[in-house]
């Protein structure tokens, strides 16, 4: 039997678009074929599926790095590559996909959200054959695919449950869902017997039946991490109200109102949108108690909450005393409540994360000129629109050419001082500030 497992974290990463194909037809008595250079194909995204048939996340136990298929290179003859294969993450139902070093949520999956795409692949690349234009009728250059995202996620589980059961270890709440529900939870006496939540449906005769979960045994300092405090509160969130099972016989020394309260400030403590919950509280284990102690006990509950619109049973899971009608009220209560399920809203989007693809463009050295060249459709746009004349427009164009890399792959061809750079018609004069950035003087327009 597979281990409970409800926080997992672990790396995801899309998959990288395909690079676009620089290539030339070359074929007989074509001899001016022109540019022939594929697109990349798309990367691979990342999809998490809700699978019903699982209900924790033990496949992520040990966390692990989880890829999407890369995009294929384009090729030559107009050849696209092949878009990779997108990569499905099976999780259970009600697992909320959280950004692993912020917190926020990335998605739900729960509700009507079966299928969500996290990380989308990168685009493709354009094969040089995209390129080609009346000024450049054979561009060297393509452009490359859009690189992977990736990250980490922590993936945890809120179960989906009508109703949670809460109160200390051992107040009888396993036994209670045994005897309300079809689960099969383990029982005994001690502490802590449950570790980790177990779901069961209860059905009622003439009424609307409904899903509990036992919610392990809390302890004071729950909200704060004490025991498994942590792991334990998240699986109330979506609960729409709570039974609240208390010791009513003290049979471990405990006062039953201040065992109420305790779990109530750990609940507000934790996130004070589950203490506004709607609640009722089971009496339980009245059972051990003499008739006497049994209805001065109950009646001194019913004094402290009854006041406050909290409903108190005595119950008893021994004999099923108040079990039914305890039951019968919650199923009312639910009917009476809207049917808004607790969904959590997306707070981190992956998306913001994705570069756009680079511009193609290629940086070259022309032995027959001895001239830089720089080439490629971004640089013939900017040259279109930039008033090289003037000061602010000069300064512009150099800054582009900076934030894209292209003075980089000059100095990285050993370009010198007053050595000649072309672009589509204009010839610069390559110069060096005292801050060592490159600058360009002399423009002057050629007749290419």
């Amino acid at each position: 039997m597979p281990v409970f497992v409800d926080k997992a974290k672990i790396f995801i990463q899309s998959g990288k678009g395909g690079d676009g194909h620089i290539s030339f037809r070359r074929e007989k008595y074509v001899p001016n074929g022109g540019p022939d250079g594929g697109d990349g194909g798309k990367g691979g995204d990342v999809i998490f599926v809700v699978d019903e048939g699982i209900n924790t996340l033990s496949d992520f136990h040990y966390g692990g790095k989880y890829k999407a298929e890369n995009g294929e290179d384009g090729n030559k003859r107009r050849c696209h590559g092949k878009n990779g294969a997108d990569l499905y993450i099976k999780v259970p139902e009600g697992t909320v996909i959280k950004e692993a070093n912020s917190g926020k949520v990335i998605a739900d999956m729960s509700g009507d959200n079966k299928e969500a795409v996290i990380l989308k692949g990168g685009k493709g690349g354009n094969g040089n054959m995209h390129y080609a234009t009346s000024t450049m009728q054979a561009p060297k250059y393509a452009q490359p695919g859009q690189p992977a995202i990736s990250l980490e996620v922590m993936l945890e589980l809120k179960v989906i449950a009508d109703v949670g059961l809460v109160g200390f270890p051992n107040v009888g709440k396993s036994t209670f869902l045994s005897k309300v529900s079809n689960a099969k939870p383990k029982i005994a006496n001690y502490h802590f017997t449950t570790l980790s939540p177990m779901l069961g449906v209860v059905d009622l005769a003439d009424a609307r039946g409904f899903v509990v979960a036992d919610i392990p045994g809390l302890i004071e300092g729950a909200s704060e991490g004490a025991g498994l405090g942590h792991e334990f509160l998240r699986h109330v969130e979506r609960t729409r109200m709570m039974i609240h099972v208390v010791d009513a016989a003290s049979t471990e020394g405990r006062d039953p109102i201040e065992d109420i309260e305790a779990i109530n400030e750990e609940l507000k403590n934790y996130n004070a949108d589950i203490s506004k919950k709607p609640q009722v509280i089971a009496a339980n284990k009245i059972d051990m108690l003499p008739d006497g102690e049994n209805d001065e006990m109950i009646q001194k509950i019913r004094d402290k909450y009854e006041p406050l619109g909290v409903k108190v049973f005595a119950t008893s899971t021994l004999t099923g005393k108040g079990i039914q009608e305890l039951l019968y009220y919650v199923s009312r209560t639910l009917s009476e409540m809207p049917e808004q399920k607790v969904v959590f809203e997306q707070e981190f989007f992956p998306e913001t994360m994705a570069r756009e693809n680079d511009e193609a463009y290629l940086v070259f050295y022309d032995d027959e000129t001895s001239e830089y060249v720089i080439e490629g459709p971004k640089i013939e746009k900017m040259l279109g629109y930039t008033n090289l004349e003037s000061e602010k427009g000069f300064a512009f164009f150099q800054k582009f050419l900076a934030d894209n890399g292209i003075l980089d792959e000059l100095e990285k061809l050993h370009i010198g001082e007053g050595d000649t750079v072309r672009m589509y018609g204009y010839s610069f004069e390559y110069y060096r500030n005292a801050d060592t950035q490159p600058v360009y003087d002399d423009e002057e327009e050629t007749n290419e």
